[in-house]
């Protein structure tokens, strides 16, 4: 099965006329090795030194992670004092931060970790950074606003944001992210906490926050293992069931962890659910139970680090298992980290006499005690350092703003648009806003009274149907344009999300209506109330900057691009959305000259081929005079037709990444001085040094005229003559030594790349001036880039070329920004790989390289890539954004143009 991008000249020809195994198998492989749990000499005599000083209470109390609270109130806080007394006694091993200032935090683990003859490991459950539990501090965007986010960059600045909060204030490990796959809307306790739906989106942008937290030195904790999104219980309250198999756990629930595991995230936290398929004894939560802990996640997963339970003290634990025995049962079962265990005294009480009857032993202690003493060091706790609270708030406020911003502009995300004409607001139209669920003005009516002269209603959730009829008959029909916000209403969906009738029945009436824009600010589950809605904009929070960025999408400053993370309605699925840019708009075929009838002939054409298997599906794209004319997807992913393609569907770019990358790479670098076309390869790049390749000039390189093979089939050397590969070449997960991704659970040697290198150097050099289309000619021209730049082909392209123009699907390696649901299969590869192709790249020598090479490996969807090539003829300008300062551009164009010829 292929997908086919067709040149222009070949669709005008046309127009002439007129995964089903089951996944855990193979799941025992090591996972990428913990870091944050390495022996080296120096961590393994640090925590030598320590476990042989330790009692055996004291063993038992470094697994424990209690609560330190600075706000008084509830029974089960604990406060300085008591931790302080719960250190001496029993020299307890770590703590979880909740309410309180960070002043106060910070004084009170100066103060603790002064009398701690251990080092504390400080944890907090930050699942939206610090500012979740201290006040002052700015929280970053809930988990499912980030899930509307189509880049999942943006999710590894947060996640490394978060860590530079965690390590400024002392922390060491972030019960974050969340990778439940929230799958029930009517989740009590996940939810909006959820990334979303899909399994690939929630793998791709945990994956980034996990990334970005432990680049940062803070280990994360992907939790809720094996799955917390399709309950109906709030577990804080009692024990959730989930009575699904093995199998489909592992079809959905299973996956995100899969990925964050083999990714080398640091510790997993461990859910309070009773799954009959994974253990049927009665009322054992799955934290509790080996079968889940030992068999599930560390045998056949493969996970390595920290386990730390969810908090023992929540009923759907404690319940069934009280005064300490839940500790007993955490321990047995695997896990190496007790949280929040309440009863200290009883519990390290229960833990010694379940040792001397056997059900424990010392020996099991020891080994977890030694993990976390390894994680201590290895955390930077071997010599803790004061922490300094000079500008303390500042600092953890000092990327939140920006970082915000930047998620909430993202984020946004249009769902219905049925009169294109509303917005953006122009001057001399009467405008009005409609704020539901406040009293008073908020933000928001104040940008809009300031800016454009509008008129506010306030409508509370106290007021009723009365008052909703009054203010319905006052707005009337006097208004040009209707601006309805939907705000304060509760984030879990109990009683509607706590949003009245009267309010309700007013924002039905309005959002129906072709002038009026319906602007939902918090969880978009409530959108299932107006799915009739004739504008509707999905906002997900309800904050200033969230105002002043739906403020300036209705002044025209900025589009919307988010997608929904989540099916809110039958008429709003997951990953509904439109996205299209006011600089490179969707328009009537008229309005660029072309005939829409003939346009509409592109259908036949596309059927005809996907009836006659030619392809599964394709997305056609036309674009004029700056403005999309036509823009269509057909058929489906694959020949099951299960997933059909859509308008964001992502496709392997195969050869046409050496125009969309390489091409503009040199040419860019060409503008600037920094690279010359009558340089050699030797002039650039040493390692080519002393072969008969260090003397091609650059010129003749691009022209595929340099005398080099057409491409060289580096793969056959590493499978045997079935086709399957030779052992030693590749593993199945990733390692220090295996580093290198070629596909799913396929890994190659490090050392093979250096090979690759070897063999080009090595091929015959065919006659100067002849002109032989070679991907060689490609990969060295990459390598110039990178040498060059000092940057990867990937990242020079996108800094360059994607993120200015906002092409957010467009990218190396699209696993690691975009969910996979979104990608296009390429092959059922029956040969080297002997798998479906999905998200890496088609291309096996771009495999090899690692996914990104100069001659294949970019993947796009059709309107990002379109904007691509506006640019150009635009003269090397696109909204404002000059890419190329040249208008007339530089010669290289012809020679991208026949390289596309050849694709």
């Amino acid at each position: 099965m292929r997908h086919f991008l067709i040149s222009r000249n070949a669709l005008s020809s046309l127009l002439g006329p007129i995964v089903a195994a089951l996944l855990l198998a193979g799941l025992s492989e090591a996972a990428l090795a913990q870091r944050f749990l390495e022996s080296t000499p120096s961590s393994k005599r640090w925590a030598d030194s320590v476990l042989n000083k330790l009692s055996r209470k004291q063993k038992i109390a470094q697994l424990m992670v209690i609560r330190l609270s600075e706000r008084k109130g509830s029974g089960v806080a604990f406060y300085e004092e008591q931790v302080a007394k719960y250190l001496k006694k029993y020299n307890v091993g770590s703590v979880c931060l909740f309410q309180g200032t960070p002043y106060q935090q910070a004084e009170v683990l100066n103060r603790l970790q002064s009398k701690a003859r251990t080092p504390l490991l400080v944890c907090v459950d930050g699942e939206t950074g610090v500012g979740m539990r201290f006040a002052g501090v700015v929280p970053f965007p809930d988990q499912l606003t980030i899930g509307a986010v189509q880049n999942a960059e943006i999710a590894y600045k947060v996640g490394r944001a978060i860590a530079e909060q965690c390590k400024r204030i002392g922390i060491q490990v972030d019960y974050a992210p969340v990778v439940d796959v929230n799958n029930n809307p009517a989740n009590p306790v996940i939810n909006f906490r959820s990334f979303g739906e899909d399994k690939y989106k929630v793998a791709a942008l945990g994956t980034q926050i996990m990334r970005g937290m432990q680049d940062g030195g803070i280990m994360a904790c992907a939790k809720h293992f094996p799955g917390h999104g399709d309950v109906s219980v709030d577990s804080h309250l009692d024990l959730p069931v989930i009575n699904k198999s093995i199998a489909q756990l592992d079809s959905l629930e299973l996956y995100p962890f899969r990925q964050l595991v083999n990714e080398g995230v640091g510790s997993v936290m461990v859910a309070h659910l009773y799954i009959p398929s994974i253990d049927s004894t009665h009322n054992r939560a799955t934290s509790l139970s080996p079968r889940n802990v030992s068999w599930l996640l560390r045998n056949q997963i493969g996970f390595k680090g920290l386990t730390f339970t969810d908090a023992l003290e929540m009923k759907g634990v404690a319940k069934f298992y009280p005064q300490g025995e839940a500790a007993v049962q955490s321990l047995i079962a695997g896990n190496d980290m007790l949280c929040l265990p309440g009863d200290v005294k009883g519990s390290i009480k229960k833990v010694r006499r379940a040792v001397r009857k056997n059900r424990l032993s010392w020996k099991d202690i020891d080994e977890k005690v030694y993990r976390v003493l390894l994680a201590k060091h290895n955390l930077g706790l071997a010599s803790v350092a004061t922490i300094d609270t000079t500008s303390l708030l500042k600092d953890l406020n000092a990327q939140s703003a920006g970082i915000k911003k930047e998620v909430y502009e993202n984020a946004l995300t249009l769902l219905r648009n049925e009169n294109p004409g509303l917005f953006p607001l122009t001057r001399g139209r009467k405008v009005a806003y409609v704020g539901i669920g406040i009293d008073s003005a908020n933000h928001l009516s104040g940008l809009l009274r300031n800016e454009w002269n509008a008129d506010t209603y306030f409508f509370g959730n106290t007021a009723g149907n009365e008052q909703a009829d009054s203010l319905l008959k006052k707005i009337g029909q006097q208004y040009d344009v209707v601006i309805t916000g939907l705000h304060h209403y509760k984030k879990y969906p109990g009683s509607n999300f706590g949003i009245s009738s009267a309010s309700l029945s007013l924002l039905r009436e309005l959002s129906r209506r072709t002038n009026v824009v319906t602007c939902v600010f918090g969880n978009p589950y409530a959108i299932s109330n107006i799915t009739d809605a004739s504008n509707l904009l999905a906002c997900y929070e309800d904050d200033t900057l969230m105002h002043e960025v739906v403020f300036d999408w209705l002044a025209g400053k900025l589009s919307a691009r988010g997608k929904l993370p989540v099916t809110v309605s039958p008429a709003f699925h997951y990953g509904s959305g439109i996205i299209r840019n006011a600089y490179f708009p969707v328009v009537q075929p008229s309005v660029v000259g072309l005939n829409e009838k003939v346009l509409n002939q592109i259908d036949s054409v596309a059927l005809d081929a996907i009836a006659k298997q030619a392809t599964p599906g394709c997305v056609v794209l036309v674009a004029k005079d700056g403005k999309v004319a036509f823009n269509r997807a057909y058929g489906h992913m694959n020949y099951d037709a299960k997933e059909p393609v859509t308008l964001e569907s992502i496709y392997d770019l195969a050869s046409v990444t050496k125009i969309s990358a390489t091409t503009m790479s040199v040419m860019k670098l060409y503008e600037e001085g920094k690279l010359d076309l009558d340089k050699t390869l030797g002039d650039y790049l040493p390692w080519v040094a002393g072969s008969d390749k260090a003397g091609l000039k650059l010129r003749d390189v691009l022209l595929h005229q340099a005398g080099l093979v057409s491409f060289i089939p580096f793969y056959r050397e590493t499978i045997d003559a079935s086709g399957k590969p030779k052992p030693g070449f590749y593993q199945s997960a990733p390692s220090d030594a295996y580093p290198v991704r070629v596909a799913e659970n396929m890994y190659m040697r490090k050392d093979w790349t250096d090979t690759l290198y070897k063999r080009i150097l090595q091929s015959k050099l065919g006659p100067a001036d002849k002109y032989v289309y070679s991907d060689n000619d490609f990969i060295f021209l990459g390598k110039v880039v990178e040498q060059i730049s000092g940057m990867s082909l990937h990242d020079y392209a996108r800094l360059s070329f994607y993120k200015p123009l906002h092409m957010s699907s467009t990218g190396f390696k699209p696993r690691e920004h975009v969910p996979l649901s979104l990608v296009v299969p390429t092959e059922n590869e029956k040969y080297f790989r002997l798998q479906q192709i999905r998200g890496d790249v088609h291309d096996p020598g771009a495999a090899m390289f690692g996914g990104v090479a100069g001659h294949a490996g970019l993947f796009s969807n059709a309107y990002d890539l379109a904007q691509l090539y506006q640019m150009l003829l635009n003269g090397g300008e696109l909204n404002g954004v000059r890419i190329f300062k040249k208008k007339r551009l530089i010669f290289l164009l012809p020679t991208a143009v026949r390289s596309a010829g050849e694709d």
